[in-house]
């Protein structure tokens, strides 16, 4: 993935959006294989390195993993289509603008542990539930209950460790300021699905760009 030092996420910006950012797709690559095995799926990350989750048996997932316990948890979010007019430079042909997307992604590249023990599989559940649906009421799952004991056997968990990540926050950050603040604007005037929060990461990010202690 291209990113350009504008788009470059830190590590305090990359964390809140996977820990607010809960669906993702988990790729597994394996050994010498076609194509990678790519699954969608919910996960719960503890605001540092680790991030848990489960998975039906059956899933095509586990061979690749077991193959090569690496994988990349890969999640992308708050995309708009910024128009050409949008993108033009003050003072130019607004017909002559170049469109592109802003969207927000990060990509995190795993050490990859297979939990089979039913008591650990238990502890990712509950705190998968303890993020979903905190006070939900739901029965905290045990190995040791009934109905919970017979379907246990019936996923498998992951433990993922986080080594390596790659986040890009790409909201008009080669622009001037002025420029930004326009587009702006106009993803507020517009309201599509995802502009109020494509907005809201262009003025934060502005506003720490413009906040940022000056070079020495």
């Amino acid at each position: 993935m291209l990113i350009h030092p504008w788009d470059e996420a830190d590590e305090g910006e990359w964390k809140r959006f996977l820990a607010e950012h809960d669906f993702g797709q988990l790729i597994a690559s394996g050994r010498d294989r076609d194509l990678p095995v790519v699954v969608p799926t919910h996960f719960v990350f503890d605001g540092e390195q680790t991030v848990w989750l489960h998975l039906a048996r059956p899933n095509p997932v586990w061979g690749p993993l077991g193959e090569n316990p690496r994988a990349l948890l890969t999640l992308v979010d708050d995309y708009v289509y910024a128009t050409s007019r949008w993108q033009a430079a003050p003072g130019s042909p607004a017909e002559l603008g170049v469109p592109t997307s802003y969207y927000a992604t990060v990509q995190v590249a795993c050490d990859v542990r297979i939990v089979d023990d039913p008591q650990e599989k238990a502890a990712i559940l509950n705190r998968q539930l303890g993020h979903f649906e905190p006070g939900s009421g739901r029965t905290p799952v045990s190995d040791t209950h009934d109905s919970d004991r017979r379907l246990l056997p019936g996923i498998r968990g992951l433990e993922l460790t986080v080594t390596d990540i790659r986040a890009k926050f790409k909201y008009a950050g080669s622009k001037d300021a002025a420029h930004r603040r326009e587009i702006a604007a106009r993803l507020a005037e517009r309201g599509g699905r995802s502009d109020d929060a494509a907005r809201v990461h262009l003025l934060r990010r502005l506003e720490a760009e413009e906040n940022a202690p000056a070079a020495r």
